[in-house]
């Protein structure tokens, strides 16, 4: 598997990590709201690091279909907050921003050093996503959406999810590879254009995906895929998400991204010790 090259250090995996998520917008789908003022935004980034993520993601602007349109200069703002913060408390974090746009990411990694950019769209929504990447040579997360976050749910097709996911993802690596750039986190986006039999069709083939060689992240973290399977609401998707991050683990994941940080490094270091040596 790459060694993942993050400013001045090297992320090699030799344990599965945790990505703390920090939504720093009015309407995410489960913690929306939540993180708006400068007290909260601090009380969440401490409980991020304290119950141990490796990664801290910072998102300002909702994916989740029929969210509210931001543009850029909002989107800009909140993540210079947000980011500002963990570098202000924590100034060796790792920090990635979940954004799709090219000028977004520029503009933090300008003001406020290097960060990893966590692209929903792969590329697909600005065409310059890939060149400044490349150009700044910061860890990229590669993620497969079909449609838009305001298309994605309204009946999704495929004919062999699995595949039509790795068949994205080695056309995207290649464009990247013609960039000279190979910094690369592979993402199957999870809910993202796909149904709850998409998803877990998804979840089982996804040992295939190691086979291209790059670190796979996977975030199921209280998404539909869950709660609809089970019956209620996010709020009662934790014990689900726990299972499906174990199951990821088993799958090949190496980045889990979550809401709840410290039951997935419980997971991972449970996964770890039953797969020593």
């Amino acid at each position: 598997m790459k060694v993942i090259k993050f400013g001045d250090r090297d992320m090699d995996f030799c344990r599965p990590l945790v990505m703390g998520i920090l939504n720093v917008t009015p309407d995410s789908f489960y913690d929306g709201g939540k993180y708006l003022s400068e007290v909260r935004l601090i009380e969440r980034i401490h409980r991020i690091v304290e119950e141990g993520a490796d990664i801290i993601d910072v998102g300002a602007y909702s994916t989740r279909p029929g969210a509210a349109f931001v543009d850029e200069k909002e989107e800009i703002g909140r993540l210079s907050l947000a980011v500002e913060l963990i570098r202000k408390y924590y100034p060796r974090a790792l920090v990635s921003i979940d954004t799709f746009r090219a000028k977004v990411a520029e503009e933090i990694i300008t003001c406020l050093g290097p960060v990893m950019v966590n692209d929903i769209s792969g590329g697909t929504m600005d065409e310059g996503m890939f060149e400044y990447v490349a150009k700044a040579g910061v860890p990229y997360v590669l993620m497969h959406i079909q449609g838009t976050p305001q298309t994605m749910q309204k009946n999704p097709v495929y004919g062999d999810v699995v595949q039509e996911v790795r068949d994205f993802f080695v056309e995207r690596i290649v464009r990247l590879n013609g960039l000279g750039f190979d910094n690369i986190v592979l993402d199957p986006g999870f809910g993202f254009g796909k149904t709850l039999e998409h998803n877990y069709k998804l979840m089982n083939g996804m040992d295939s995906y190691s086979e291209l060689g790059y670190p796979l992240l996977v975030g199921i973290s209280r998404k539909s895929m869950i709660y609809k399977l089970l019956g209620g609401t996010p709020d009662d998707a934790l014990n689900g998400t726990t299972v499906l991050n174990t199951i990821a683990l088993m799958k090949g994941a190496v980045i889990l991204r979550v809401h709840d940080v410290k039951e997935a490094v419980e997971a991972v270091r449970i996964y770890c010790a039953g797969n020593e040596e």
